[in-house]
């Protein structure tokens, strides 16, 4: 569909829609496979490279969604892999990182001198995160340190500042700055401005959920940035938990849903004055 539509830019999928979850622990652990769970890995790393291999055929950049951080290891590796093989010419692999983990930054810069190094293109997307409490109750459970940031501001504080780092080196990053945020929505505006660069560079891009933050969608897309509706697709019992976890996100923060609610008010109004 991507390829075939310029109105849809990116694909993008979750390892675990096509790869067991305690394998991927596992694997992320460097703990010894049994010949059947490195028969099944073989088959999940196969299904992996065929989805950045298509993309790399047809020319369209593949988003990987970010996971819980006890099975991102794996991730992390196998997508620096697939960028040096396929990221030669244009940013096709594109990594997912969560600014609500404390190693965030230090990761992913970590990751683009990895990529300069190799001389490959660098593609990622930024967001929030979506599974907190999760994280921080097994890190309870097991006794480690919790690799959640300690609250939001601290959150904010990296997701914006990164947003600065990607300007700064927009010429070797291609970055898409996922999230519902008015603030760091402005704020990535505001820099693009600031720094002359064209509202639709072809590194940069805005993404919402579909369904949720239109007023900042159309806005964006109105003053001409590059803006994508993020579309989640698959099996209903699958999707209902991933879109109560966004709405989550949503909700906090401060004042957004309720002027958001009371745009769409405002639209049906609107709407039914004109019939």
């Amino acid at each position: 569909m991507a390829h075939d539509n310029k109105n849809v830019p990116f694909s993008a999928f979750k390892i675990t829609g096509i790869g067991r979850f305690d394998l991927l622990a596992k694997v992320s652990e460097k703990a010894p496979l049994t010949e059947e769970e490195s028969a099944e890995y073989k088959r999940v790393y196969d299904r992996v490279e065929s989805i950045f291999k298509r993309g790399y055929e047809l020319g369209v950049p593949v988003l990987i969604d970010a996971e819980h951080t006890w099975i991102q290891p794996v991730l992390d590796d196998l997508v620096l892999e697939m960028m040096e093989k396929y990221n030669k010419e244009a940013a096709i692999v594109q990594n997912t990182y969560q600014m609500y983990r404390h190693d965030s930054i230090h990761r992913l810069k970590e990751h683009h001198g990895i990529a300069l190094e190799k001389g490959v293109k660098f593609g990622l997307k930024i967001v929030r995160g979506a599974y907190m409490e999760i994280e921080r109750a097994r890190a309870a459970e097991r006794g480690y340190p919790s690799p959640i940031q300690p609250d939001k501001p601290a959150t904010d504080h990296d997701f914006n500042e990164i947003i600065g780092y990607f300007i700064d080196h927009v010429d070797t990053i291609h970055f898409m700055v996922a999230t519902h945020n008015e603030e760091s929505s402005q704020l990535l505006a505001q820099l693009i401005d600031e720094r002359g660069l064209p509202h639709n560079h072809p590194h940069i891009y805005f993404s919402q959920l579909y369904g949720m933050s239109d007023h900042i969608t159309f806005n964006l897309a109105d003053k001409g940035y590059n803006v994508v509706k993020y579309v989640p697709y698959g099996e209903v019992k699958t999707m209902m938990p991933y879109l109560f976890r966004r709405a989550e996100e949503n909700t906090s923060v401060k004042g957004q849903s309720s002027r958001e609610l009371k745009l769409i008010e405002k639209e049906i109004g609107r709407r039914k004055s004109r019939k």
